[in-house]
C-alpha cells in the first residue's frame, strides 16, 4: 500500500485514466495500456519497496516500476486484449456460478476464459470498447470518491495494485453502483459513436 500522502495523487491519476478508458479507450488503448501499466507498476514497486523506506525511495520505486509496467502493457497490445476477453469469460462463470448458488467448476472458469480470450481477439472493437467503458467507469468512481473522502476509496485507490481496472472492491453503495453503470454505458456509447465515424476507426 502506498503511503497517506501518495492516496489524493492515487486518486487523480485513477480519476484521469478512468475517463480516458470510459470514454476513449478504444482509440487510445495503447494510451490507456501505458497508463494502467504504469498505475499497476508503480504500485507492485512500491508494495515490494515497503512502506517503511523514505518518501524518496518510494517515490523512485514507483516511477521506476511504473515505466516498466507501461512499456510492458503497451508492448504486449495483443496479449492485453487476450487477457481482457479472458478476465470477462472467467467473470461470466463467476456470475453464473453466483447466480445458481456455488462456486464454478475451475474447468468451466478455463473454457469460458479461452472462448472469451478468442472472442476478444476476433471482435477487438467490441471487447475493448465494453471493457474500457465500463473498467473505466469504475476507476472514475473510485477515484472521485477517495477525492471526495471516502476513506474506502482511498485505501482502495492506494492499494490499487489488483485493482488497476478495479472489479472489486468499490465505494459499496447503489448511488457508486449505479454511478458506474451510467458511465459505462455512456461510456460505450460514446466510443461507438467515435470509432463509427472513419476518421475515427482505429486502423
Amino acid at each position: 500500500m502506498l503511503p497517506a500522502s501518495f492516496q489524493a495523487p492515487a486518486a487523480i491519476i485513477l480519476l484521469i485514466g478512468g475517463l480516458l478508458a470510459c470514454f476513449a479507450g478504444y482509440r487510445i488503448f495503447r494510451v490507456v495500456l501505458g497508463i494502467y501499466g504504469f498505475i499497476l507498476g508503480a504500485l507492485l514497486a512500491s508494495n515490494v519497496v515497503g512502506g517503511e523506506q523514505s518518501g524518496a525511495m518510494m517515490l523512485a520505486a514507483a516511477i521506476g516500476g511504473g515505466l516498466v509496467g507501461a512499456l510492458l502493457l503497451i508492448a504486449a497490445y495483443f496479449i492485453g486484449v487476450a487477457l481482457i476477453g479472458a478476465g470477462l469469460g472467467a467473470a461470466l462463470a463467476n456470475l453464473i456460478g453466483a447466480g445458481i448458488g456455488r462456486e464454478p467448476h475451475i474447468a468451466v472458469v478455463i473454457l469460458l476464459a479461452i472462448i472469451g480470450a478468442l472472442a476478444a481477439l476476433r471482435l477487438q472493437r467490441y471487447v475493448i470498447v465494453v471493457a474500457t467503458a465500463f473498467g473505466g467507469a469504475q476507476t472514475i468512481v473510485v477515484g472521485a470518491a477517495a477525492l471526495l473522502g471516502n476513506r474506502a476509496a482511498a485505501a482502495t485507490a492506494a492499494r490499487a495494485i489488483y485493482t488497476v481496472y478495479p472489479l472489486n472492491p468499490m465505494p459499496e453503495t447503489a448511488l457508486d453502483a449505479i454511478a458506474a453503470l451510467v458511465l459505462g454505458i455512456a461510456g460505450v456509447i460514446v466510443q461507438l459513436m467515435i470509432t463509427s465515424n472513419p476518421k475515427g476507426k482505429k486502423r
